[in-house]
This record gives C-alpha cells, sequence and structure tokens, in this order.
C-alpha cells in the first residue's frame, strides 16, 4: 500500500491495466503500477492480492475515476471533425487529416 495513494483500478489483465496507467499520466495525473509481476503468484496468494493495479494520489481520485470510465467506454473528450481541405471523416484525438495533411481548423 502506498502512503497517501488509493486503488483506483485493478484488473487481471495487465495490459489493460498498464493503458489506463499511461491515461491517465497523459493527462497530468501521477500514477503508480503495481503487481504487475505477481500472477505467478495466484493460487497460493489470493487473486485480488495477485491482480495488476493502478494507484493515485486521493486528491486525484475523482479526476482519475472519470477519465478511467472514458477510456472503457471509448468516449473521448474531443469531437470528430470535418477536414475542410478534402472532407474526411476524423475522429477527435487526430490534429491532422490522415488523407491530406491539412490541420484541425480551431
Amino acid at each position: 500500500m502506498l502512503t497517501g495513494y488509493v486503488r483506483i483500478f485493478a484488473h487481471s489483465n495487465a495490459l489493460l491495466v498498464s493503458h489506463l496507467y499511461n491515461v491517465l499520466v497523459a493527462a497530468g495525473i501521477p500514477a503508480q503500477l503495481c503487481n504487475l509481476t505477481l500472477g505467478g503468484g495466484a493460487g497460493e496468494l489470493p487473486l485480488s492480492e495477485c491482480e495488476p493495479e493502478v494507484w493515485v494520489a486521493a486528491h486525484n481520485r475523482a479526476r482519475a475515476e472519470a477519465l478511467i470510465r472514458q477510456a472503457l467506454e471509448g468516449t473521448s473528450e474531443w469531437p470528430a471533425w470535418t477536414c475542410p481541405a478534402c472532407g474526411e471523416r476524423l475522429e477527435g484525438v487526430f490534429d491532422t487529416c490522415w488523407n491530406c495533411g491539412t490541420g484541425r481548423p480551431s
């Protein structure tokens, strides 16, 4: 247990846990990964003690939970847009049109 930190997410899939950790860090929320290598202890240790986990400082809990929920639901805070040059429809995470290279209008 990390002092001043709370467990925000745990799952048996280490790739999912690592992805959510990266989402939080990219959003500027310091986070810690725990139990990434305890899977081999399952059976000897309770499963709940072996799952990979993401921990954040207690004051970041609400924002981290919202970001994790968005990531798991596939929602994005950036709306989709249409390239003004070629008309290609793009997901909101892209700043540049993949088809013609035109930047997203501001």
